[in-house]
C-alpha cells in the first residue's frame, strides 16, 4: 500500500468470547459434541421470550408506520419520556433530551469511545469485558488500563489501586464501571460506588456505568444504579433490552446523560456522540416502540423475579460444586449469569495435560496450545476432552488465570452435569 492504513489500535481488537468458537468448530467436525458456554446468548441456550410480550410486539409491528419507518435520531420521543419519567420516580435528574438510543450497547461502547479525546484514557475493571477494553484500547492505540477485581474478597474492586492509578496517570479521563459485572457476576455494593464516585469528583473525572444486567441481581447485595449515587459527577449510563426480555436480536440499547449542565466540556463531548449517531440517522424503531409497553406491563416484574431466581438458584449449584476443588477461587455470582473461576498463582503450567480419547480431536488439539496462555491451554483441554467450551479470563484483558461460564442452562440437572464435569476435569488437569 501506498500508505499504512491501519488503525494505530487494530492490534487491541480482540474478542476472545467468539473467537475460540473456532476451534470450537474445529472439535467438532472431529466429532466432538461441544457444550457452548462461551457467549451469553439466553435465546441460543433456549430462553423463551413470554407469549404476552410476543402479542406486545406482534401487535405493534401491524402498525406500518410505527413499527418500520425511521425514528428520530435520538430515539422516539414517547420512549425516551417514559424513560426518564421511571428514573425520575427513583429520585434521577433527567430528561428525555438526556437520552440516546443506539442499535444494541455494541454499537454506543464503539461511539462512545471513538468520539472520545485520543488522549483521553477510561480505566475499566480487570477481568474487563472485552467489548470495552476493545473499544477503549482501540481508540487511544494502546492497552486498556484496568483497575483490580479481587476474587479473593468476592470480586470487590481495589478501590487504593484504582485511586492511584488515577493519580498518577493524567491522561484518565473517566472509570468504567460494569454493574452487575461481566464477566465475574459481582454486584457493586452502594459503598464502593460511593467511593468510586469520590475519586471521580476528586480528580474530575466522569464515569460510565454498563448497567445492562440491572435488572438480573439475585444475591445478597443489592444493585444499586449509578444515578442514585452520582452527586454532581458527569456520567453516562448504559442500558438496553437484550439481556433481561432476552432481545438480543433487537439490537436496542440506550444510553442516559448525567450532570451535562456541570461541566461544559463534557456536555460537548455528549453533543458530539448525538452529532456522530445522526449520520447513522437512526436506531431500530420496533424495540423502542414496545419497551414503554413492556416494561409498564404488570406482569414484567414478575418475570423478572422468576428470571432472575432460575439464575440465582444454578450460582448456587455452581458455587457448591467449585468451592471443594482444590486450586482454584470460586466465589459466588450475585448478578447477571456469568461465573468466574480463578486458578491459584502457579497452578498452571505447560506440561499438564488431559487425556484425549479422540485422536483427530487430540491432532487439532496439540496444533493451537503452543505458545498460548495457560488458562486458554486448559480451556482447550477442557473441549477438546468433555466438548464445554468456556471462555479464559486472560480473554478479559486480564493477568489472572481462570474461566468464565454462563448460568444459562434452566436444566438444573444439565447444568449440575456440566459443573461437575468442569470440576472433575481441573483435577485431573492440576494433578489433585
Amino acid at each position: 500500500m501506498r500508505n499504512n492504513i491501519v488503525h494505530i489500535g487494530a492490534d487491541e481488537l480482540t474478542y476472545e468470547i467468539r473467537e475460540i468458537v473456532d476451534f470450537g468448530e474445529r472439535l467438532q467436525r472431529a466429532g466432538v459434541d461441544i457444550l457452548w458456554e462461551n457467549i451469553g446468548d439466553p435465546v441460543a441456550k433456549g430462553k423463551c421470550v413470554p407469549e404476552w410480550i410476543k402479542d406486545i410486539i406482534t401487535e405493534t409491528i401491524k402498525n406500518d408506520e410505527s413499527s418500520f419507518g425511521y425514528s428520530p435520531t435520538k430515539g422516539l420521543l414517547e420512549t425516551r419520556e417514559f424513560i426518564a419519567r421511571e428514573r425520575a420516580k427513583e429520585g434521577a435528574r433527567i430528561n428525555p433530551d438526556d437520552i440516546l438510543f443506539f442499535n444494541g450497547l455494541g454499537d454506543a461502547i464503539s461511539i462512545v469511545y471513538t468520539y472520545l479525546n485520543r488522549r483521553a484514557r477510561v480505566i475499566g475493571p480487570n477481568p474487563a469485558y472485552p467489548t470495552h477494553s476493545s473499544a477503549e484500547g482501540a481508540h487511544a492505540g494502546d492497552k486498556h488500563l484496568t483497575y483490580h477485581l479481587n476474587p479473593k474478597r468476592n470480586w470487590l474492586p481495589n478501590i487504593e489501586d484504582l485511586r492511584n492509578k488515577v493519580k498518577y496517570n493524567p491522561s484518565i479521563s473517566g472509570i468504567l464501571i460494569i454493574n452487575p459485572d461481566n464477566p465475574t457476576g459481582m454486584v457493586y455494593p452502594e459503598r464502593i460506588l460511593r467511593e468510586i464516585v469520590a475519586v471521580a469528583k476528586e480528580f474530575g473525572l466522569f464515569l460510565i456505568s454498563d448497567e445492562i444486567y440491572a435488572n438480573i441481581a439475585y444475591g445478597s447485595e443489592r444493585m444499586t444504579p449509578l444515578y442514585k449515587v452520582i452527586d454532581d459527577v458527569p456520567a453516562i449510563v448504559m442500558r438496553g433490552l437484550s439481556k433481561e426480555i432476552p432481545w438480543p436480536g433487537a439490537r436496542c440499547g440506550w444510553v442516559e446523560f448525567y450532570n451535562k449542565d456541570k461541566d461544559p466540556v463534557f456536555a460537548r463531548y455528549a453533543k458530539s456522540l448525538v452529532d456522530a449517531k445522526q449520520l447513522e440517522v437512526c436506531s431500530t424503531t420496533l424495540p423502542q416502540k414496545v419497551l414503554p409497553k413492556i416494561f409498564a406491563d404488570e406482569r414484567y416484574q414478575a418475570y423478572l423475579r422468576e428470571q432472575a431466581q432460575g439464575y440465582k438458584k444454578r450460582a448456587d449449584i455452581a458455587y457448591a460444586i467449585f468451592k471443594s476443588v482444590p486450586g482454584i477461587v470460586a466465589p459466588k455470582p450475585e448478578g447477571s449469569f456469568y461465573m468466574s473461576v480463578v486458578f491459584g498463582e502457579g497452578v498452571l503450567n505447560d506440561t499438564q495435560t488431559l487425556h484425549i480419547e479422540n485422536d483427530e480431536a487430540r491432532k487439532i488439539l496439540e496444533e493451537e496450545v503452543r505458545g498460548v496462555s495457560p488458562d486458554k491451554r486448559f480451556a482447550y483441554y477442557l473441549m477438546a476432552k468433555t466438548g464445554v467450551c468456556v471462555v479464559p479470563l486472560s480473554g478479559f484483558n486480564s493477568d489472572l488465570h481462570g474461566f468464565r461460564i454462563t448460568l444459562l442452562e434452566d436444566s438444573d440437572e444439565k447444568f449440575k452435569a456440566m459443573a461437575e464435569t468442569v470440576a472433575q476435569a481441573i483435577r485431573e488437569y492440576i494433578g489433585t
